[in-house]
């Protein structure tokens, strides 16, 4: 993975981390409802790439966060530019000038 990638993916780990002490959650409470061991939560919040996205979920929605996950890519501009780029553009043949309709 790229430094940077990694980064987002440790970052999203912290937050997970904080959101669950903020709510006063044991890491147990989170495996028991998320259905996960305590080492795979730990390395949830370590922000490790390997664990499985669908048990990043599983902790998002234990957190209470799963609405979060409808805001990732919602806005898509780069991809909405080049959509629009891709559609045919309308040709017109050019107006006559005033004096060639006499």
């Amino acid at each position: 993975m790229y430094p940077g990638t990694l980064r987002a993916v440790h970052s999203l780990g912290l937050r997970l981390k904080d959101a669950r002490l903020r709510r006063r959650f044991s890491m147990e409470t989170v495996c028991a409802r998320a259905d996960l061991s305590r080492p795979t939560l730990y390395k949830i919040e370590k922000g490790d790439p390997s664990v499985a996205f669908g048990h990043y979920v599983q902790v998002l929605r234990v957190l209470g966060l799963l609405d979060d996950l409808g805001l990732i890519a919602k806005d898509d501009v780069v991809g909405r530019r080049l959509q629009d780029e891709a559609l045919p553009r309308r040709k017109r043949a050019p107006r006559k000038k005033i004096q060639d309709r006499k």
